[in-house]
């Protein structure tokens, strides 16, 4: 198809080309010959009921320190694009809702991937609570009466702030550790919002799974493995990472979830397995596309297009 994509993303020049997912997304969409722009998610603006972005066209090459070529800033109304990729990184804050908002003036004649009103009714760690049956067992709260009885129940715990991402700001309290009040001291000091408390899964000692689903498919997936003395699998913060084929567990979860992705315009997911539990289900930036796809031998950003061109069509059709 001959498609024009906006990208909204954090800016281009510190990515790093050899792991980030946007990166092959761009290069798979030049590849395919569309015409490509790139925008700040500040440069994002509502005009008497016209989206717009000041954008540059975007140009990029797998060439280390000579990755991409911006065109001369221009504005652009979102409504003559055919699709806007919303790949900028969490923090899942009032900025990123309120870029939701004001993109779902132009979706879906504007595909917007993804939907912006389903991204934004399904933050990772709260989403995953509509699928009871798969999470582990799971507390989200602000009490700490509640906070002290699940940890009597469940002995080693694990306690995060519910919008943090990449890892930050995750705890694993053990049983003789007697830091469980000051850190909810220091939670209720930096978030207004609730905790989210679970039983820790000594089986992520294996290696929390990253798998990419497309359009509500399991397309491939990728181990991270923590290093020594670290509760965290993120591979920011020194996980090690390895090829991984799916259990019946994994696939299981992932055609019970892979129906509900599909029909709120979840295009383009990343969710998180622990042993046999789901944890969480990003849907704002999910990465992992270029590990897989250098595993596995696959090109998942081709899988995506499809899967984009597909409701491109459908919408026009």
């Amino acid at each position: 198809m001959d498609l024009k994509v906006a990208i909204q993303m954090d800016p281009i020049d510190g990515i790093d080309i050899d792991a980030d997912s946007t990166f092959v997304l761009a290069l798979e969409a030049q590849g395919r010959g569309y015409r490509v722009f790139h925008y700040l998610p500040d440069a994002l603006s509502f005009v008497q009921g016209r989206v717009l972005a000041r954008a540059q066209t975007l140009e990029v090459r797998r060439e280390k320190g000579n990755h991409f070529t911006l065109g001369a800033p221009e504005t652009i109304d979102l409504a003559d694009m055919d699709v806007v990729l919303m790949r900028q990184d969490p923090p899942f804050d009032m900025s990123y809702i309120t870029a939701t908002h004001v993109l779902e003036h132009v979706h879906p004649d504007t595909l917007v991937v993804n939907d912006p009103v389903e991204v934004r009714n399904a933050p990772e760690k709260l989403f995953v609570t509509q699928f009871p049956d798969l999470m582990p067992p799971t507390l989200i709260t602000s009490n700490r009466e509640q906070i002290v009885a699940f940890r009597a129940a469940h002995t080693d715990i694990i306690v995060k702030p519910l919008f943090g991402n990449g890892g930050a700001g995750v705890f694993h309290i053990k049983p003789d550790d007697d830091n469980l009040n000051a850190l909810m001291e220091m939670f209720t000091e930096f978030y207004r919002e609730p905790v989210i408390v679970q039983a820790y899964l000594p089986e992520v000692r294996q290696g929390d799974k990253r798998i990419i689903l497309v359009d509500g498919e399991a397309r491939g997936a990728l181990n991270r493995i923590p290093p020594e003395g670290e509760a965290r699998a993120n591979i920011h913060v020194g996980a090690t990472t390895a090829q991984a084929e799916l259990t019946a567990r994994e696939r299981k979860i992932c055609e019970t979830i892979g129906p509900t992705l599909r029909e709120r315009g979840l295009i383009f997911v990343g969710i998180d397995v622990i042993g046999d539990f789901l944890t969480e289900i990003n849907v704002t930036s999910p990465t992992g596309l270029q590990e897989i796809n250098r595993y596995d031998g696959v090109c998942l950003e081709a899988d995506i297009w499809d899967a984009i061109e597909a409701r491109v069509k459908a919408t026009r059709g």
